[in-house]
């Protein structure tokens, strides 16, 4: 009976054992569908993240900060884009880095830091920034950020437009008004950055802007520097109509435009190249924005430059951005071959630094 009895009692150990053996089974099955990432996220792809991460750092790209909800950055730069868009900018410094290497492209990527290089970079040094004026490219509304940043004005829209471009009352001094020490220290310690669009494109808008439309306070381009063009480029010198885009390019084009560059002064930044404005194979550049990208470049610039909780950039029309292949198309669809490709020959460097491809219309 008791032999009996201790069978028995071995038999219940010996199930009660595969009992809690099978139950470990089932919740390690259950802990193991339970954490699986469900978008597919392996832990062999971890590293690769970790990586862009790493590759980011480097860059000095500023890490991440975490603003109260009211002062989180707006625009897609940063929903969703945390990785991308930081290698985006990095892309676009690398490629710039390459082509300034270019002897080949040499005479047309390298210009001194002149005077009129410093006089186009404004000065925040409240918050150490450097922003270089590249017109026709949306450089109002950033004028208007730093003005509000040097504490000009409390906010954007309190600003009048004939403030924006006065520099005797808009509070925004340029480079050019430090002395060469200063100079230095800040080219060398500040968050610097420029915006940059299709050169052919900003070319059109500036001969719109400028010769077509002529605001009433600038009545130079059209009675002294539309004049002086017409007389040197225009080939039918009886025709009588005011300054017409094909003159525009001939002018632009020609090798020797810098006789008249020199009578023209410094309305010419309107047209001349961003290398001439800027030296951006001189002067290493913290950010450069792409007018086409601005939605997301304007939010990436003002957190890369630790700016972002304090002002915004102002609303971008719908489209406004967008590249006008038709439009460009149209415009020189009257322009000689020879004309063209003289005019790409002059802005090929502003091309080739910041990845504009070379226009169909000029290859066929």
């Amino acid at each position: 009976w008791l032999t009996s009895d201790n069978m028995h009692h071995q038999w219940l150990l010996l199930a009660a054992c595969f009992w809690v053996i099978f139950m470990f089974m089932v919740a390690s099955k259950f802990i193991t569908l339970t954490f699986k990432d469900p978008d597919g996220y392996s832990a062999k792809q971890e590293p690769l993240v970790l990586t862009a991460v790493t590759k980011v750092e480097e860059a000095h790209v500023p890490e991440e900060k975490h603003w109260p909800e009211e002062f989180q950055p707006t625009g897609k730069a940063f929903s969703g884009n945390l990785i991308r868009q930081p290698l985006v900018h990095m892309e676009r410094l690398e490629l710039l880095r390459n082509v300034c290497k270019d002897t080949a492209l040499r005479d047309l990527s390298h210009t001194a830091v002149s005077k009129f290089v410093l006089d186009r970079i404004f000065v925040c040094d409240k918050h150490k920034i450097l922003f270089c004026q590249t017109p026709k490219v949306g450089n109002t509304q950033w004028k208007k950020v730093l003005i509000v940043l040097n504490g000009a004005f409390s906010s954007i829209e309190e600003i009048p437009e004939n403030i924006v471009h006065d520099h005797e009352k808009n509070g925004l001094p340029r480079l050019s008004s430090f002395s060469d020490s200063e100079i230095k220290k800040r080219l060398n310690l500040y968050f610097k950055f420029f915006i940059v669009r299709d050169p052919f494109e900003r070319l059109i808008s500036a001969f719109k802007d400028k010769f077509v439309h002529n605001p009433r306070f600038e009545p130079w381009y059209r009675h002294d520097i539309a004049p002086g063009i017409i007389r040197k480029y225009r080939k039918n010198r009886t025709e009588t109509k005011g300054l017409q885009f094909e003159d525009f390019v001939r002018y632009l084009g020609d090798p020797n435009h810098r006789w008249l560059d020199v009578q023209f002064g410094d309305h010419i930044i309107h047209w001349v190249t961003y290398v001439e404005l800027c030296a951006p194979c001189e002067i290493t550049y913290s950010v450069i924005g792409h007018h086409e990208t601005l939605e997301d470049d304007a939010p990436y610039i003002l957190k890369a430059a630790g700016i972002d909780h304090l002002v915004s950039y102002p609303t971008i029309p719908p489209g406004i951005t967008v590249y006008n292949r038709t439009k460009v198309e149209r415009y020189f669809s009257g322009i000689s071959k020879r004309d063209i490709r003289r005019l790409y020959a002059r802005f090929e460097g502003d091309f080739k630094l910041f990845g504009y491809r070379e226009p169909d219309f000029l290859l066929n």
